[in-house]
């Protein structure tokens, strides 16, 4: 079933103001529990969870910034 660019865009806000800070408190909090690795390892860390957490909503965000295709003219 696919999303209408309205639901598209409203599901991209819930993401990016809800979903996303509570993914970024379990991020420092997976690093926490690591018992604070070397610099390099932890930015790692950081950057592979930065990535992962858009994987399932990539649909989501698909051209969301473009002009709504069901616009009249």
């Amino acid at each position: 079933m696919a999303l209408s660019y309205k639901s598209r865009k409203r599901w991209s806000l819930v993401v990016l103001l809800i979903g996303l800070p509570l993914y970024i408190v379990v991020a420092v909090s997976v690093v926490n529990w690591l018992d604070r690795p070397p610099i390099l390892v932890e930015l790692l860390v950081y950057i592979v969870l930065g990535f992962l957490w858009m994987l399932p909503f990539k649909f989501v965000f698909l051209g969301v910034g473009q002009p709504d295709p069901d616009a009249d003219e």
